[in-house]
């Protein structure tokens, strides 16, 4: 007997910046947060500059234009 495995990399849904985290929903409907502190570009940003996020690639990534930041989900993923 043989048993097939599908590996699926699930992609970012939504995006949360709080003062100490950042927090990602995915569509297999995990949420996974990591410090805020992992990504210096992202702690020295501004509230209003967290919240200028857009997702790239179909949710692979997120990106931050405004500070020039991009963090994949397989990143977050791998740190979690």
């Amino acid at each position: 007997m043989s048993i097939s495995v599908l590996t699926v990399d699930p992609a970012a849904t939504d995006v949360l910046c709080t003062d100490d985290a950042l927090q990602v929903t995915l569509s297999d409907g995990r949420i996974i947060s990591v410090p805020l502190a992992w990504s210096p570009r992202l702690c020295a940003a501004t509230q209003a500059q967290r919240k200028n996020w857009r997702l790239i690639s179909g949710g692979v990534g997120i990106h931050w234009d405004e500070i020039d930041e991009d963090i994949s989900v397989r990143s977050l993923l791998r740190l979690s």
